[in-house]
């Protein structure tokens, strides 16, 4: 009885901590990425990150001085409404929005991971832009009234990775909860029908671990990956 029960101890033991990674996986792509209220609360610290906070400011700048022009001026009304999107984005207000403008963004998060269809994934900016021109006309700044708020958009995902990462992704959401629990019901069966159950414990453990550095390790890559591929004129800090 023995003989059988080591060799299906460890193939047991084997699946839990393979399941390990994909359960953590799908675990967020179900929760963290499916969730709306999950994503924009894993989004929401962003808004307080210099690089992020630059880029927004870049746009907004970049979208309000396209509609407008007073001549000469414009190098100085240029610094000046950068510096006013700048002093926003330290407010609640700023945050409150840019909450807002992820959580509008969520149905295409899903729909690029989902999708078979390129396209990209953009934040649009204009509640940003509408409170910007609101404080600039409360600044009492003339030209502020005129700035039509239009669509600003800063790009965060670009969905051109081929359909069988979409097909995992897809397999790996509805998976959700049911991977990590199936890990942890193989890995007790295991440890039960071991020989050596202590032994068994230890290594199913030392397993599991071994499979989260490798997941942690993989992130990293396709992170650092992800960056080096970046355009020029994309900011690497406020993407990283």
């Amino acid at each position: 009885m023995s003989s059988v029960r080591g060799p299906l101890s460890a193939v047991l033991l084997v699946l839990a901590c393979l399941l390990v990674p994909l359960g953590a996986v799908s675990t967020w792509s179900r929760y963290e990425i499916g969730d709306a209220d999950n994503y924009v609360a894993t989004m929401a610290p962003l808004a307080s990150d210099p690089a992020v906070r630059s880029a927004v400011a870049d746009a907004v700048t970049d979208a309000v001085m396209e509609e407008i022009d007073v001549g000469p001026l414009q190098g100085t009304v240029r610094a000046f409404v950068r510096d006013a999107v700048g002093s926003f984005s330290e407010t609640a207000a700023y945050k409150t929005a840019w909450n807002a403008a992820n959580r509008a963004a969520h149905d295409a998060v899903q729909r690029a991971l989902r999708d078979s269809s390129d396209g990209e994934v953009t934040i649009d900016l204009a509640p940003i832009t509408q409170r910007i021109k609101q404080q600039l006309s409360d600044d009492g700044v003339p030209f502020a009234s005129k700035i039509p708020v239009k669509h600003t958009e800063v790009t965060v995902m670009r969905s051109a990775d081929p359909g069988w990462l979409r097909e995992v992704f897809r397999l790996l959401q509805a998976a959700g909860l049911w991977l990590p629990v199936a890990a942890v019901v193989l890995a007790v069966a295991g440890v039960l029908l071991a020989v050596r159950r202590r032994r068994a414990a230890i290594a199913v453990a030392l397993g599991a671990v071994l499979a989260g550095a490798v997941l942690a390790v993989a992130v990293a890559v396709t992170r650092g990956l992800t960056l080096d591929d970046l355009p020029a004129d994309v900011s690497r800090g406020a993407v990283g």
